[in-house]
Order: structure tokens, then sequence, then C-alpha cells
């Protein structure tokens, strides 16, 4: 079988007893119909579900209610010359 990628002989290994074929030149993996939902599989089978620990409850901090433009200083603006008029 030839690399679809360089055209090179792809070169065919054991892994736990799935074949991989694999590229020496540009080292891409290919796999067969079926092998990847069997190292999907057996990777899931490894891994055991971790232990569940519970979850502390803690109330959320009381906030007192502000308003948005509490403690906010906007500056007086500038008086323009107009202003004297209609006084």
């Amino acid at each position: 079988m030839q690399c679809p990628t360089d055209g090179a002989v792809l070169v065919m290994s054991d892994r736990n007893g799935i074949e991989i074929d694999y590229c020496p030149t540009c080292r891409g993996v290919w796999l067969d119909r079926g092998e990847l939902d069997k190292i999907i599989d057996r990777s899931l089978a490894q891994t055991a579900p971790a232990p569940q620990q519970q979850q502390q409850q803690y109330a959320p901090p009381q906030q007192q209610y502000q308003h948005p433009k509490q403690g906010y200083y906007k500056p007086k603006r500038k008086e323009s010359w107009l202003s004297e008029i209609f006084d």
C-alpha cells in the first residue's frame, strides 16, 4: 500500500492487536475501516470513571444594591457665553 500524501510504501505495525499503517517519510498514520473504533473502545475501557467528590455548597456573597451611577462624579460643564444671554 502507498502513502496517499507522498507515494512512499506504508509500513504495517501491530499495536495492541490493531494493525496501523504508517508512512516512514511523512510519518502519517493510516487506519483501516473499524480500527479507529477499536482504539476508541479500548481507550474508554482503560479509563475508569473518576470518583465523584461532593461539591461543597457555598452561599453566594451578600451584596448591597447600589445604583449604577452611585459614586460617579460628573464634572460640571463649562458654561458657554450663550448662557449669559438667557439669564
